[in-house]
């Protein structure tokens, strides 16, 4: 098993306070921790306005910045919200990133859903999977074919004759592709084109395993190139973890924060999205409830144990470890170095 870490770049805003700058060197200390530490990938988030969740505008400036600052783990999107973009420049960039980190990209895609993002920038929010279902074939065919003529509802595109996608990315045919996906809709898309699958902290196991084998029948069907993918059938589940000594401690460290982070997401900020890719959607959000269905707390031994049973139920490859920024600084540094150290080398195989 994979693991990596789910970064949101969330301000605390009782200890960074407003204008909240201070969020971005300590998500990068963590990250150059994570490296230090032998995780696999760094997932970069991206999120605009809000203090109450993320504010990280442009994962790709981000991934430059860190391309210098790490130098074994891989980085990725988680996501890039590909209706907020030019489908021609995802691929530009990708492939870029792709140079500055010597082949450590993982690009992962999405639609969004958080509805005051798309009103900032000016994106239709009801048509988001219209445009990213345009958007997507679009960064394919640049990154395998190099020219385009596309004229369509959403984008136009016309590179040809003396003219093709510039650079070129280290990884061939291109870095590992993923889709977040939640519904029916997007998984079966996700498949049909070859993306591996990254899945929600919100669903319970057996949730997951529908999903997981709903997206694995589909994408043995993903015809050529697409299926060239080195994500194609890969999946990553992410997760909330906290690892403390015992699970006593665990639970002390976390509970008020894990509770405040999850009555955010029962807001209208997310548009229902905890119904839409749970079976959350008017559920008990309390700790008990929580720690009996989603949550990964606990000693290294319980949690080497949920881990265990979720990865048998579902069949996952990878798990994207995700935590709200209210544990403090160095309680989150030590859950992350406990989970390397006592959890990581029981499932490396």
């Amino acid at each position: 098993m994979r693991f990596g870490i789910l970064f949101t770049s969330h301000p605390n805003v009782e200890r960074e306070p407003y204008p909240h700058r201070d969020v971005h060197a300590r998500v990068t200390a963590e990250i150059v921790e994570a490296d230090r530490l032998g995780y696999d990938t760094a997932w970069i988030a991206e999120h605009h306005f809000s203090n109450q969740y993320g504010i990280l505008p442009d994962p790709f400036a981000y991934m430059g910045y860190l391309s210098a600052k790490t130098a074994r783990i891989r980085l990725g999107t988680a996501v890039m919200t590909v209706p907020l973009y030019n489908p021609v420049r995802i691929a530009e960039n990708a492939a870029f990133i792709d140079i500055l980190s010597n082949g450590r990209l993982t690009l992962g895609l999405g639609s969004g859903y958080r509805p005051y993002e798309f009103e900032g920038l000016g994106i239709p929010f009801d048509e988001r999977r219209d445009i990213q279902e345009e958007a997507i074939p679009l960064v394919l065919d640049a990154l395998h074919g190099r020219k385009l003529d596309h004229d369509g509802k959403y984008f136009k595109s016309k590179i040809g004759g003396d003219y093709e996608l510039f650079p070129v990315s280290i990884q061939q045919p291109h870095p590992p592709l993923y889709m977040a996906a939640g519904t029916e809709r997007s998984i079966a898309f996700a498949a049909a084109h070859g993306f591996g699958l990254m899945l929600s902290t919100l669903p319970s196991a057996e949730v997951l395993a529908g999903q997981i084998a709903f997206y694995r029948e589909r994408v043995r069907r993903a015809p050529a190139p697409y299926d060239a993918n080195p994500a194609c059938g890969h999946v990553d589940v992410a997760r909330w973890v906290y690892v403390a000594e015992t699970d006593a401690q665990a639970r002390a460290d976390s509970e008020a924060g894990i509770v405040r982070h999850l009555q955010h997401f029962m807001g209208k900020s997310t548009a229902g999205y905890l119904g839409t890719v749970s079976e959350k959607g008017g559920a008990d959000l309390s700790y008990d409830a929580l720690a009996a269905t989603t949550l990964l707390h606990g000693s290294p031994e319980t949690v080497t144990g949920k881990l265990r049973a979720l990865a048998d139920t579902t069949g996952m490859d990878s798990l994207l470890l995700h935590y709200p920024p209210y544990y403090g600084t160095e309680k989150a540094r030590k859950s992350l170095r406990l989970f390397a150290e006592h959890v990581m080398p029981r499932f490396r195989g």
